[in-house]
């Protein structure tokens, strides 16, 4: 195994643990609430059919609190500052890191979000490493996309400069006429 190898294993390991680490709050929450609200509805003299229906709606509202107070963004942050960094290791300037990191930022955001609602936990685990591998691939299309336009704007107008340069170094019939006399 070499570095590269093990230096992603890292990176996979450590967005995992983060990402793993908010699902487990909501998770933890969500018992808690489930817990208390079943208690207090036993206390109060309710059926444990009626008990534990309450308790499964405080549990899920308490698991949707949980989860808009959860601090979603460590995870992406975190997996995009190594996708920064991983860029200038490979000899990337820094303007593809950014590009990388950002693209990275927002894909593991956005899909994180989108796994959540679709599948919750487990959603949120994969859709969060899917969108952080997709928006790292979108970040690097996008600087190769700017490295392209600006190369071929250097070439238009060297070739640009070129032709005016040469346009004006030949001598005409009329210079040579002009230098005679």
């Amino acid at each position: 195994m070499g570095s590269g190898t093990l230096a992603c294993a890292a990176k996979e390991g450590m967005k995992l643990y983060v990402y793993n680490l908010r699902a487990a709050h909501v998770e933890n929450t969500r018992h808690k609430a489930i817990e208390n609200a079943l208690n207090e509805a036993l206390s109060g003299g309710l059926s444990v059919s009626a008990a534990t229906k309450q308790a499964q709606k405080e549990g899920a509202k308490a698991a949707k609190l949980a989860s808009r107070q959860a601090k979603r963004i460590i995870g992406p942050i975190l997996s995009s500052g190594w996708d920064f960094f991983e860029a200038l290791y490979y000899g990337g300037s820094i303007i593809e890191g950014c590009m990388r990191g950002a693209g990275t930022l927002v894909g593991a955001y956005i899909g994180g979000f989108q796994g959540e609602q679709r599948l919750g936990r487990l959603g949120y685990l994969s859709g969060s490493h899917l969108g952080s591998w997709f928006g790292g691939r979108v970040g690097l299309m996008f600087y190769d996309i700017i490295n392209g336009a600006q190369y071929l704007m250097n070439v238009a107008s060297s070739s640009q400069e070129d032709y005016e340069s040469s346009e004006t170094s030949y001598i005409t019939s009329e210079d040579m006429y002009n230098s005679e006399n």
